[in-house]
């Protein structure tokens, strides 16, 4: 490949390299707090109905412990504790009889939470669940406003991507920034649910944005051999900021402390993300060899390759890229992914493959309440798992492949999740045990997934198919919201859905995408094709031979 060669001459993986996989790493840390927020700001603490006799002062009779102004003023529910949503209409002082059944009462006897409702304080200060009332007839706008702000991500991955095909990588890195810092730290400011939901759509589209421009800055300027391990440190990365979510929830109760905790950050990375040089690729591929000249001279000097000058010239880049060029200018339009012969399947395919991925792990994610127990330590759980699961992807790249690590992983998350439909309710810490370890296998897909889709497109097309693909992954996590609001009424939908999509999709992968490890990274249509003949093949063995594990 053209540009490999002139990577090489710039030094190929040394100091530039490190410096920005450590600058692109600050806001990846921080990706998570954003993303799962809401399990935190939006958690729904226990509550009931405002009584006048249980909750006025100077209404309560002195002689009557709180416990029975509790009989007397709020019925039991189903589930024989205090009905969240209903009170009685008058105390009941037959109730306090010992020879009452608590749970005789009729349902005119009761009437609706006219008066608000007390929050149980004793886990979260404030969540935007107290702050706006968002429980009883009002707890379905909790999850629209989750939906809504997966809508913003899909967004974002559709239209950053377009961006960055068109106006650089880079700079849009640096705006999705200051965009989640504005928009996040603007929320804790918001008068109504509504302008808040807004505000979380925009911050979500800038969210997009970052992990878009990242991932894809990290792979064009990182020589093949070390794909893998770019993504995989990413990876991790990603799994440390949920750790870290789950410590600055602990620490901060209240849900405004914890979003300028999570937002302010991002507007140091506004500043500091400027540094980076644009892809070179894509100045090749976008006709300007210039400009791509003096970004790989630049990382060139700072690998400390001071011959740079001399074997990076014009008349070299202008020799090296000419199929480049050209096949670059036949082929940028996202209908390329489905007219060309050599992409549709592979864009099928990984469509149906980030769609169940997304999901799945969405529902996944969002549902930490849902298993009990302590909910900072699960989202650490959850975290650590997803680490440990994460940091074995190089290992299984380069001993597996791509292709058998993701469909091993991708059966493997589905047989879990679908095994808690198995496991009663009861057995709390085995559904865990389940939940973790799906959890963790679906961390290692999506670290698989954002080597391997890399590897199956050309530079011309590799923005704009990680942008598609992106958001239809993303359109996967916002069903999977709606989804889990048919809990109450078909309990085993959701989990069915999670388990059995992953199972699905890996058939798919066995069957119809191709092996890449230790194929050069596409530049063009033609690279594609000539991977799939006899010399290619047979240089592949030559090339993961000669792997090495420094990074």
């Amino acid at each position: 490949m053209a540009f490999s060669e002139l990577l090489e001459r710039a030094g190929g993986v040394g100091r530039f390299q490190t410096l920005q996989v450590l600058t692109l790493l600050l806001p990846s840390v921080f990706l998570p707090s954003q993303m799962l927020l809401d399990n935190f700001s939006a958690a729904t603490p226990g509550h009931r109905c405002w009584a006048h006799m249980l909750d006025n002062g100077s209404e309560v009779p002195t002689n009557l412990t709180p416990e029975a102004l509790l009989v007397i003023s709020i019925p039991l529910g189903p589930d024989h504790e205090p009905h969240q949503c209903r009170r009685f209409r008058h105390p009941q002082w037959h109730l306090l009889d010992p020879n009452a059944t608590a749970t005789n009462w009729s349902e005119a006897a009761t009437e609706l939470c006219v008066d608000g409702w007390v929050y149980d304080r004793s886990t979260f200060t404030s969540t935007i669940v107290t702050e706006w009332d968002l429980v009883c007839g009002h707890q379905g706008l909790k999850s629209l406003g989750q939906a809504g702000f997966l809508t913003g991500v899909l967004l974002g991955f559709f239209i950053w991507g377009f961006f960055s095909c068109r106006f650089g990588r880079t700079p849009m890195l640096s705006w999705s920034c200051l965009l989640v810092a504005v928009a996040n730290t603007s929320a804790i400011f918001a008068p109504s649910f509504l302008i808040y939901c807004g505000l979380r759509c925009l911050c979500a589209f800038g969210l997009s944005g970052i992990t878009l421009t990242s991932t894809i800055l990290m792979v064009e300027w990182t020589t093949t051999q070390r794909h893998a391990l770019s993504m995989t440190i990413l990876g991790c990365t990603y799994c440390i900021g949920q750790i870290v979510l789950g410590g600055l929830a602990f620490a901060l109760r209240d849900w405004r402390a914890l979003h300028l905790a999570t937002s302010a950050p991002y507007f140091a990375f506004f500043l500091i993300c400027w540094w980076l040089p644009e892809s070179a690729r894509w100045l090749i591929v976008t006709g300007k060899p210039d400009r791509a000249l003096q970004e790989l001279q630049k990382v060139a000097r700072i690998n400390g390759h001071k011959d740079a000058r001399k074997t990076l010239t014009i008349e070299v880049l202008m020799s090296s890229i000419e199929e480049e060029v050209a096949s670059a200018k036949a082929c940028q339009s996202l209908l390329d992914l489905f007219r060309v012969r050599i992409l549709r399947g592979r864009s099928c395919c990984l469509l149906l493959v980030n769609f169940s991925v997304m999901m799945s792990y969405t529902g996944l994610v969002y549902d930490l309440q849902n298993l009990g127990g302590n909910i900072f330590f699960l989202q650490v759980l959850f975290g650590t798992m997803d680490f440990l699961g994460r940091a074995a992807n190089n290992f299984l790249l380069k001993f597996f492949g791509r292709r058998v690590t993701l469909v091993s992983s991708l059966a493997l998350a589905g047989l879990c999740i679908l095994a808690n439909m198995l496991v009663p309710q009861d057995f709390q810490s085995l559904r865990v045990v389940f939940a973790v370890l799906g959890k963790g296998c679906l961390g290692i897909c999506l670290t698989c997934f954002s080597v391997y889709k890399s590897e199956l497109f050309p530079t011309s097309l590799r923005m704009t198919a990680d942008g598609f693909l992106q958001s239809v992954g993303r359109l996967g996590a916002v069903l999977g919201q709606l989804i889990r609001m048919t809990r109450q009424v078909v309990p085993l939908l959701p989990t069915l859905s999670y388990g059995a999509t992953p199972i699905i999709s890996s058939l798919f992968v066995l069957l119809f995408l191709p092996e890449t490890r230790g194929l050069p990274l596409p530049d063009t249509i033609q690279d594609l094709e000539n991977q799939g003949s006899a010399p290619a093949r047979s240089n592949q063995r030559e090339v993961v031979i000669r792997e090495s594990t420094w990074f």
